[in-house]
């Protein structure tokens, strides 16, 4: 089921055009990666799903609805601007959010002394959100955003602020909500954790899209024509190996364009050389959005 559908969305300040003809979806039980630079149209695209704002046109679909008050209480937020009751308690400001999205108080308290416990912040519950470090609060505000068990989640930089440690927690919390068959859209600037969360992924720079699509189909089609080998001994000369790169632990040959991967392969194994690595360099997340902004601003 298609959770979110927006069709050829726009919205200018001025003389800025802050998204420019956007057209996505989000299914149940589906992460959706959205990362862009800073000032790409990221937080605006999310503003105008959630009716913050207004596009100039264009069609946002929630649950088969336009949006309305009644689907607010479906939909979980993690907005990147803090805005914390700093002189409340934290299970007093879970409990309080937690009432206006609908919920009792008996089972909001229970479900909060969950969610503490696996974010490691019950015994934080009686501390005051003043006295709490940015890491702690962030942790309070994810609590806030998925209390109430919605069905679209949506994160804004859910990672800011947090150590390894409670990164990783959230992040299998996050895994966990796609699969009760939730939607999420996470919007964050750690491509490692796009790549390891979620489904597919939006690229947006300058309000355009620039990439949208499957996170492993968009990799294998960025793959260079190249491997990355780790081997006992000296490599030697190799046919239809045009360029060499020494990397910290392993070496990346570049192959001729009618070279395959498997030739290089077949040529180490029939000289008994020992193998400890072998694999086609598929580029990261990261290195692709670098090339694909650069490429979009040339």
């Amino acid at each position: 089921m298609k959770v979110v559908e927006v069709n050829h969305l726009f919205k200018s300040y001025a003389d800025v055009v802050a998204v420019n003809d956007l057209t996505f979806s989000v299914s149940s039980g589906e992460i959706l990666g959205l990362i862009g630079p800073n000032g790409a149209g990221k937080s605006s695209t999310i503003k105008i799903i959630l009716d913050f704002m207004k596009p100039d046109s264009g069609e946002i679909t929630i649950f088969g609805q336009q949006m309305n008050e009644a689907l607010k209480d479906r939909i979980g937020y993690l907005p990147e601007e803090r805005g914390l009751y700093r002189r409340l308690t934290a299970i007093d400001l879970i409990l309080y959010l937690a009432s206006l999205k609908g919920m009792d108080k008996a089972t909001a308290e229970k479900k909060a002394n969950i969610l503490l416990e696996q974010t490691g912040m019950l015994e934080f519950k009686k501390k005051k959100n003043k006295e709490m470090s940015r890491g702690m609060g962030q942790l309070i505000q994810f609590i806030v955003s998925i209390i109430h068990d919605p069905e679209l989640v949506i994160l804004d930089e859910p990672f800011s602020g947090l150590d390894p440690v409670r990164t990783e927690t959230v992040q299998n919390i996050i895994g966990k909500l796609r699969g009760e068959g939730k939607a999420v859209i996470l919007s964050t600037h750690q491509m490692n954790r796009v790549e390891e969360l979620c489904d597919r992924v939006l690229m947006i720079d300058q309000g355009r899209t620039i990439l949208y699509g499957d996170i492993m189909e968009t990799r294998t089609r960025f793959r260079r024509n190249s491997v990355q080998v780790g081997i006992d001994g000296e490599l030697g000369d190799l046919p239809g190996v045009i360029d060499r790169k020494v990397k910290k632990d392993c070496i990346e040959l570049v192959l001729a364009p009618d070279t395959s991967s498997q030739a290089i392969l077949d040529q180490l194994r029939e000289r008994g050389t020992t193998i400890n690595r072998f694999e086609v360099t598929t580029p990261s997340l990261n290195e692709i959005f670098l090339y694909l902004v650069k490429a979009d601003h040339e």
